[in-house]
């Protein structure tokens, strides 16, 4: 079961290097995310998620983790991390950190150790290593590299050595099995990361490429599950209010190897992407554009639906408006199209996760030089957007400090003007959010049920004694309702009852009861 908290949860994701700057040196701290708390409150949100905060040489924004039990200088101290979980849990928020699991900095003082040619010693197979100078199989591997005559497996980019979980089925001397001792290891050193951040005060973790732990895995990850589920175990002795998110984007499978929620990501097997940013299709019809051409919400409620009820009562799905990794869904919506999309995402069953900057449609900054890895992920980890002052409230820095550009468009959205704003996006978050806190059906573990998937038509669906409908479209729509007597308690845009017909106006959203 997951942890109890999680139930009326909705996170926040923040990218700590664009946040907000309070030490004038261009990059979010600490301190900054502390002093916006009250803010993140009146938001609506109550749980975190930070990306990574380790020290690190950022040659992947954090995600080459240097020392896993340290705090990255740039953002402040171990101290300074510890008074954030403080703080945020006197106003009733709570916190996840990023953990990395797969994989180091090839800086990392374990890699430094497994590389040298003083072999063997305590590290030589905390890292994959072949036998010779090629890897010989599909795994993506460096040689030339290292002092060791070998080559060594990465994960991600060249600077990011694999961790060994071992082999499910090794087929070269050089693949070890999960239990051998040394792979055994491995978990053991990242279970104690976990204790000592849970120690200390964090609330969990969201967990990067948790599928990616035991190589040649089989179809359902059994290996990868089966570690998972050993530190679940760890979780229910140790830290039984510790929750764990997966970047995996399959909770059939995440689920019940013993993590609380999986994120519904971008992946092409979701059709999560033809909600918000169909960019990619030959033709864009994404669900709520309004001028869609053949508009569809059963790309995606066809695989939710499944996943939904294989992982009921099990743990929860959860959908981003956007993070770190995806182009921000301003990208191919309007202000008006956004409402729609966030009323969508915000009274759905599982935990929300709304990322930095969405509440007030911040635009993803197309162009931008890669960044600490970023490539064209760069332009979505721009400042945070606070009011009309210098650098947009970020930052007193000179602008060439920044860690990035702030948005220089003249209309650029920003949290002071949208305040002051009672139709602004903003305050429409807002509004949305604490419905969902007020009404029990609304949130994560809410009855569900589809009433209306059909193409061209207003989307329906019941969450407990709810009734909700969206329609993206230009134009008004109508459709029967499941009961008389039903009224609107929540509408944006135009909705009318008469008797079992809901006329929904164009662009617009409903809850009745």
């Amino acid at each position: 079961m997951p942890a109890k908290w999680l139930k009326d949860a909705v996170f926040y994701e923040i990218y700590p290097q664009s946040f907000k700057d309070t030490n004038k040196d261009g990059i979010g701290d600490f301190q900054g995310i502390i002093e916006k708390l009250d803010y993140i409150k009146a938001l609506g949100c109550n749980a975190l998620w930070i990306n990574p905060c380790f020290d690190s040489p950022f040659h992947d924004a954090g995600y080459d983790v240097r020392d896993y039990k340290k705090a990255a200088g740039r953002y402040g101290t171990n101290e300074d991390l510890y008074r954030l979980f403080d703080e945020a849990h006197k106003k009733g928020i709570r916190v996840l950190l990023d953990l990395v699991p797969g994989h180091t900095s090839e800086e990392h003082p374990w890699f430094r150790q497994s590389q040298s040619a003083d072999q063997p010693n305590e590290f030589s197979n905390r890292y994959i290593w072949t036998d010779n100078w090629f890897c010989g199989s599909n795994l993506n591997y460096i040689a030339g590299e290292a002092e060791r005559p070998n080559a060594y497996i990465v994960n991600f980019f060249k600077c990011q050595p694999a961790l060994n979980f071992g082999f499910l089925k090794p087929q070269e001397p050089w693949q070890l099995p999960m239990d051998h001792p040394d792979c055994v290891a491995t978990r053991e050193a990242m279970k104690d990361v976990m204790r000592f951040w849970l120690s200390h005060g964090c609330d969990g973790f969201r967990v990067d490429m948790a599928a990616s732990l035991v190589k040649y895995d089989d179809e359902v990850k059994s290996g990868t599950c089966a570690i998972w589920r050993e530190v679940r175990g760890m979780l229910d002795s140790e830290f039984p209010e510790a929750a764990i998110v997966a970047e995996w984007a399959r909770p059939d499978l995440s689920l019940p190897a013993g993590f609380d929620m999986d994120f519904i990501l971008n992946d092409p097997h979701t059709h999560y992407a033809s909600l918000l940013r169909d960019y990619n299709a030959p033709v864009d019809n994404t669900y709520f554009k309004k001028d869609a051409p053949a508009r569809d919400i059963n790309r995606f409620m066809d695989v939710y639906r499944r996943w939904y009820e294989q992982t009921k009562g099990v743990g929860y799905i959860c959908l981003p408006t956007c993070n770190h990794d995806t182009p921000r869904p301003r990208f191919g919506l309007d202000e008006t199209e956004l409402k729609l999309a966030y009323a969508f995402i915000f009274t759905m069953p599982g935990v929300p996760f709304l990322y930095y900057g969405d509440e007030i449609g911040m635009r993803y900054q197309d162009g931008l030089p890669t960044k600490e890895g970023g490539y064209q992920r760069t332009g979505t980890r721009t400042p945070m957007q606070w009011d009309g002052g210098k650098n947009l409230g970020f930052s007193e820095a000179e602008a060439e400090a920044l860690y990035l550009p702030v948005d220089p468009a003249a209309d650029a959205p920003t949290v002071a003007a949208q305040e002051a704003d009672p139709a602004s996006l903003l305050n429409t978050v807002k509004a949305l959010l604490k419905l969902r806190h007020e009404n029990a059906d609304l949130q994560a573990d809410g009855p569900f049920e589809a009433l209306c998937s059909e193409p061209e038509k207003p989307f329906v669906y019941r969450r407990g004694g709810l009734v909700l409908a969206v329609n993206p479209a230009g134009e008004a729509a109508t459709v029967r309702l499941p009961a008389q007597g039903m009224k609107p308690i929540f509408t944006l845009g135009n909705a009318s009852v008469d008797g079992g017909t809901l006329t929904l106006g164009a662009q617009s959203f409903v809850v009745l009861k």
